[in-house]
This record gives structure tokens, C-alpha cells and sequence, in this order.
């Protein structure tokens, strides 16, 4: 029997947010790495980042990066990717990025492991992408109930973590509210206004009065699920908190479904912890025990009562994790690991 073989993974973008998560992912699951490359700007070079016990020296991100990696984890903002994306999977690597870059490429696979995780084989420029972290959670909840009576209609409410925005977004969170605390005006650093004791909408513009954020639920949602007809209706809050994405979901299918039916397929479907007890108050997900864990927890489910057939449910999840980190190293393990 030949030993499991182990790959070169490279990081680009490591001292980010997303990027310390995909290594922190990477050691929890003990996914095969025979030599980690961390790659960041050239001000971050030769700085280090915690890893198995010991350091790992940022090295600056350039053409030759990629000579000898099997693996490329890109969290680095959408023109990096653009530009060293394909160097990457020209020199051989499997590139799985997470930026916005190739996620409506049609030769660009989009995936989310627990739902469409085929796709990531057929990738002819050598790069996968990783969804928006929102739209993660969301079919993680939905495509076993999707699989079961196929989803006509997703009406979506977000409330979404500062830290989705990136570490100094969530600093700007808590320097705010010190401000409001102690009664002193609040001065905006990351966010366009107060977001501290606050709800705010800080996504750039998109078509027809939607935000950008808004249209990525949409577009890559279709995409994933390869169904163009479903309708989705998205409404995007970024709020003070500082880790987990919560959803309000309304699903309208092509046949009716009840809450029992959409419990029994979600209590051991992939990805999913269900909280299925009947409503008590606090007793739901909280993004505040979301944060640091692995599943979509999904709980609140419930019978519309304005339209027969249809359901509610509250989804939360990690969107440093499962958003984005946890979600690229599953695609990589799912790909080279347990295949």
C-alpha cells in the first residue's frame, strides 16, 4: 500500500483575514501539507505567521511563486487574482481562489463542496472559485431541500459580520463604538458611515438600485445550483457584529414542503447542524457560536403563513470559515485527499 501523499500549498494573501484562517484550517483538519508557502505584499515579506507549533516567514508574492505548488489558496483581492491566478495554474498548480475575480467566468468552476462539488473537476484555466460567503451558507442550507422539490423562489435577508469586510473593518467596529460609549463623535475609518449601534448598507452600487452583494446571491447562485429560473430576492445589511453571517430565508417551491419534511432532510444532510426545537426565545443560531465552528446551523424553521407551500428558516454561519477558509480546504480535500 503507497503512503497518502502530501502536497506544496501555497497561501496568497496570508496575513489577511481570510488568509491566517485558511492556515489555521489547514493544521485543525491536518490536511496533507509537505510545505506550506505563505505569500503576502512585499511590506509583509520575511514578517511570520503561527503554524504547526512553530513560525512560517511570509515570502512576497511574485511570478516564480508557484514553481513546485501543487495547491494555490488565493485570498488576496480580485486583482491580485487576476494577474497571478493564471501564473499560478500555468505552473502546475490547482488554483482555488476567493476573491470575486472568476466566479462568473463560464470556464471557471464555482463551487461549494456540499452541493455541486462535480463541477470542480472540469476547470479548463486551472482555477476554482469559492462563492461569496453569503451565498455559501445559504445553499448549504438549501440544495437538500432544493434536491427534494425544487426551489422556485429564495427571498433573502442578510445581516452580515464586520469581519467580512476584513480585519480593519472590524477595528473600525470596535474604535466606533468606543466613541459612542464614551460620547464622542463617531469617525468613520473603513465603513461609509456609523456602524457602530447600527445597521448600514456598504456595498458598492450595482444594477437597478441592488448592491453588488446582492447580485453576487443572485448570479452565483443560479451558477451553483445550474438552474437559471430560480428567482432570487436578496436585501444585504452589514451589522455590529463582529464574526457570522446570519440569513432570513423565505423558499418557495415547485411543489408544497412542509417544516417536517425540510427537517428530516436537513438533520443529517452534509455541512448542517439543525436546531430543530420549537421556538423559544434566544434558543436559535447565534453568530456568536457560530463563530469558530465548521457547520451552517440552520434553525427557525416554519410554514410560511401568507403562502401555502412555502417555508422560513434563519441560517448562520462562520464567514471566516465556511465562507471562505473552510469551504477552499474542503474543495482541496474533496478534490486530492478523500477522492
Amino acid at each position: 500500500m503507497s503512503p497518502p501523499r502530501s502536497f506544496v500549498v501555497a497561501i496568497a494573501g496570508a496575513t489577511g483575514a481570510v488568509g491566517r484562517e485558511m492556515l489555521r484550517t489547514l493544521e485543525q483538519r491536518d490536511f496533507p501539507v509537505s510545505r506550506l508557502v505563505a505569500l503576502a505584499s512585499k511590506r509583509s515579506a520575511g514578517s511570520k505567521l503561527p503554524w504547526k507549533g512553530g513560525e512560517i516567514t511570509i515570502e512576497e508574492l511574485g511570478p516564480r511563486s508557484f514553481e513546485g505548488v501543487d495547491i494555490a489558496l488565493f485570498s488576496a483581492g480580485a486583482s491580485v487574482s487576476r494577474e497571478f491566478g493564471p501564473i499560478a495554474a500555468k505552473s502546475g498548480a490547482v488554483v482555488i481562489d476567493n476573491s470575486s475575480a472568476w466566479r462568473m467566468d463560464p470556464e471557471v468552476p464555482l463551487v461549494v463542496p456540499e452541493v455541486n462539488i462535480e463541477a470542480a473537476k472540469n476547470r479548463p484555466k486551472g482555477i476554482i472559485a469559492n462563492p461569496n460567503c453569503s451565498t455559501i451558507q445559504m445553499l448549504v442550507a438549501l440544495k437538500p431541500l432544493h434536491d427534494a422539490a425544487r426551489i422556485k423562489l429564495i427571498i433573502v435577508s442578510t445581516y452580515q459580520a464586520t469581519s467580512g469586510k476584513g480585519q480593519a473593518a472590524v477595528e473600525d467596529l470596535i474604535a466606533q463604538s468606543h466613541a459612542v460609549l464614551g460620547g464622542k463623535a463617531v469617525t468613520p475609518a473603513v465603513f461609509p458611515g456609523q456602524i457602530a449601534f447600527n445597521v448600514l448598507s456598504d456595498w458598492k452600487a450595482g444594477e437597478g438600485d441592488y448592491s453588488e452583494e446582492e447580485w453576487k446571491m443572485i448570479n452565483e447562485t443560479r451558477k451553483i445550483m445550474g438552474d437559471d429560473t430560480i428567482g432570487v430576492s436578496p436585501t444585504t445589511v452589514r451589522v455590529p457584529v463582529v464574526n457570522g453571517h446570519s440569513e432570513a430565508v423565505h423558499v418557495q417551491f415547485h411543489r408544497p414542503m412542509g417544516a417536517e419534511e425540510a427537517k428530516n432532510l436537513l438533520r443529517n444532510a452534509d455541512g448542517v447542524k439543525l436546531m430543530e426545537g420549537p421556538y423559544v426565545p434566544g434558543q436559535h443560531p447565534h453568530p456568536v457560536e457560530a463563530s469558530g465552528t465548521d457547520p451552517v446551523y440552520v434553525g427557525r424553521i416554519r410554514e410560511d403563513l401568507a403562502v401555502p407551500g412555502a417555508l422560513n428558516l434563519f441560517v448562520v454561519a462562520d464567514n471566516l470559515r465556511k465562507g471562505a477558509a473552510l469551504n477552499a480546504v474542503q474543495i482541496a480535500e474533496r478534490l486530492f485527499v478523500t477522492s
